[in-house]
């Protein structure tokens, strides 16, 4: 793989870039909730389950514009990101408090990211994509 400038690879840059939308997506969050009616306050997924949607949200998109390698690497950052989420989650962790849940959310983003994983060889049928995509929105919306 090709490195940057800052001599990350892709997978790398992409890793930092979800991480950077996830703090920044927490930042904004805090100071959106001090200005009401603001932009921010109206655009921006400040539940609990927002970083995972807003994951899915580009890794889906990436996948409608034919972009599947781009997909492919945000599903696998979104999988990481829950499962450190939960790693690391302690008490608070879904998978401790609601564990039947987690393990709901669990199997709809992996339905979600398993056909993406492969999607640069082998596309996925983009119906069972949109099915896959949805069902693992509305389980995440259980969790908020």
């Amino acid at each position: 793989m090709g490195r940057t400038s800052l001599g990350l690879n892709r997978q790398s840059l992409l890793a930092v870039v979800a991480l950077s939308l996830t703090v920044a997506a927490t930042a904004l969050t805090s100071n959106a909730q001090d200005k009401r009616g603001t932009t921010a306050d109206k655009t921006v997924d400040k539940t609990k389950m927002g970083p995972y949607r807003a994951l899915a949200h580009l890794a889906y998109a990436s996948f409608q514009k034919g972009d599947n390698a781009t997909a492919a690497e945000l599903a696998q950052i979104l999988e990481r990101v829950w499962d450190k989420s939960e790693d690391y989650g302690g008490e608070t962790a879904l998978s401790k408090t609601k564990p039947d849940l987690f393990k709901q959310i669990d199997q709809a983003m992996d339905d979600f990211i398993t056909p993406l994983a492969g999607a640069a060889k082998n596309p996925p049928d983009p119906a069972r994509m949109k099915a896959a995509y949805t069902s693992y929105l509305e389980k995440l919306k259980l969790a908020d």
